[in-house]
C-alpha cells in the first residue's frame, strides 16, 4: 500500500499548528488555547519605542489602543503564538497614507486606523463574497445594507474594491462606529475568514516593522 505524502499546501501557514477543523471552529467563535509566553525581539521593541511614545501624544491614542485590543482579542487566532511571524502591527508607519497603526499578515493589510482631525477613521480589507447577496465576487451584487448595518449610522460607512479576486474594502468614520462594527457578528466572522485566508498563505512579510509596545495592548502585555 502506497504511503500518503504530505503536500506543501497542507502545512503552509497556520496549518503548521492549527488543523483546518480548529480553524473552522475558531471562525465560528470557538476559543483557542494560546501560548503562555511571547517570543520577543528586544531590538525591535526599542527600535519602535519612540514611535509608540509619539502615538501616545496623539488625541486618538486611547481609542486606537482600545480598538486594537478588541481586534487582537477577537480577530487574530492565538495572537501570542502567532505574533510577529504570522501577523504584525506597525506604529505610525512611513507610508504615503500616513496611518496611525496598521495590522498586516503575509503580504496583506488587514486593519488600518487613521487620524481624522482630532477623531479617527478606519479601514478593513475583507472578502467581497461575504457581502454580496449571492456569495459571488461580483461588485454589482454588493448588499449595501449588510455593509452599513454594523455602524451607528449608514453615513459612517463607505467601501471600495481593491485589485484582486474576492477583495473588498470597508471604510468607517468615527471610533463609536468602529467599535460597533467590531461587535457585529457578520463583520467579525468576515474579518476572521479573511485573516485566516492570508495567514494561511505563509509567514508575515512585515515582521521587521512590528511594534511590540502597540502589540502589548492587543494581547495583554
Amino acid at each position: 500500500m502506497a504511503s500518503r505524502k504530505t503536500t506543501r499546501s497542507e502545512t503552509t501557514g497556520l496549518r503548521e499548528f492549527l488543523s483546518l477543523e480548529q480553524q473552522r471552529a475558531w471562525l465560528e467563535g470557538a476559543p483557542l488555547d494560546d501560548a503562555d509566553e511571547r517570543q520577543e525581539s528586544v531590538e525591535l521593541r526599542f527600535k519602535y519605542l519612540p514611535r509608540y511614545h509619539k502615538l501616545l501624544g496623539r488625541p486618538q491614542a486611547e481609542e486606537v489602543l482600545n480598538l486594537l485590543a478588541t481586534y487582537g482579542r477577537e480577530c487574530l487566532p492565538m495572537p501570542r503564538r502567532t505574533e510577529r511571524y504570522w501577523w504584525s502591527v506597525s506604529c505610525l508607519p512611513s507610508t504615503s497614507d500616513k496611518p496611525l497603526v496598521r495590522v498586516n499578515a503575509s503580504w496583506m493589510e488587514f486593519f488600518t486606523l487613521y487620524a481624522d482631525g482630532d477623531g479617527m477613521r478606519g479601514r478593513f480589507i475583507l472578502h467581497l463574497s461575504d457581502f454580496t447577496t449571492d456569495g459571488s465576487v461580483t461588485p454589482e451584487q454588493l448588499d449595501e445594507s449588510l455593509v452599513e448595518q454594523g455602524a451607528l449610522v449608514p453615513e459612517d460607512v463607505g467601501w471600495f474594491f481593491p485589485n484582486g479576486a474576492d477583495m473588498f474594502g470597508i471604510k468607517v468614520r468615527g471610533a463609536a462606529s468602529l467599535h460597533k462594527m467590531l461587535a457585529s457578528p457578520h463583520l467579525l466572522r468576515a474579518i476572521r475568514r479573511f485573516n485566516l485566508t492570508h495567514m494561511n498563505r505563509g509567514r508575515n512579510a512585515y515582521q521587521a516593522s512590528h511594534s511590540y509596545s502597540v502589540a502589548d495592548h492587543m494581547i495583554g502585555g
